[in-house]
């Protein structure tokens, strides 16, 4: 489904049951993933790559040089960059710097992410928030610059301290996690 209203460039590349809506822009070059939603005025540059089931809300861009892969959830008016020291008077197209954010990451509303850094699987950036460096699988990071102040579980709720050393569990799934040297992974 494409508004009208929307702008979708030949040569892009859309998957199934994609929606697109209200004065959106897709550029010639971007990869679209299947089940994905952009939201209004949601502008996808040249060489991006959108996985499956990326829900984009209301007015983000997404510039080039961002790849978002599978799930994930990019909330209203969120922003990325893609020069580290843009000048309206210096041309730096070939400084484009790559951002990842990985399976499942969520990016609430008014958070800015800063270029070249990679947001992990299960992380959860909370509104507002600026991100200026790498964040681990299932980090919850708040704040200006944003800082690390608990996990997020896969569901999308902030884990819980277990009766085990270093084991953080999902209150609502239930799920347990083992933390290790700084980085968390789901006990399978």
């Amino acid at each position: 489904m494409i508004h009208p209203s929307a702008i979708v460039d030949a040569g892009s590349v859309i998957g199934e049951d994609t929606k697109v809506w209200h004065f959106s822009h897709i550029c010639s070059k971007a990869k679209i993933g299947a089940r994905c939603v952009l939201g209004q005025n949601v502008f996808v540059a040249d060489h991006v790559i959108i996985g499956n089931n990326v829900k984009i809300q209301n007015n983000v861009s997404v510039y080039e040089g961002v790849v978002l892969e599978d799930d994930v959830f990019c909330g209203p008016s969120m922003v990325f960059t893609n020069v580290i020291n843009p000048r309206s008077g210096v041309n730096r197209r070939s400084e484009y710097m790559k951002t990842l954010v990985k399976r499942g990451a969520t990016i609430g509303a008014n958070a800015t992410i800063v270029c070249g850094v990679t947001i992990g699987e299960f992380a959860f950036i909370g509104a507002g928030a600026v991100v200026t460096k790498d964040v681990p699988n299932f980090a919850l990071m708040v704040g200006n610059p944003a800082r690390m102040i608990g996990w997020m579980g896969e569901h999308g709720e902030r884990l819980v301290r277990g009766s085990e050393k270093d084991e953080w569990i999902c209150q609502t799934t239930k799920t347990r996690y083992h933390e290790q040297n700084g980085l968390l992974t789901k006990v399978i």
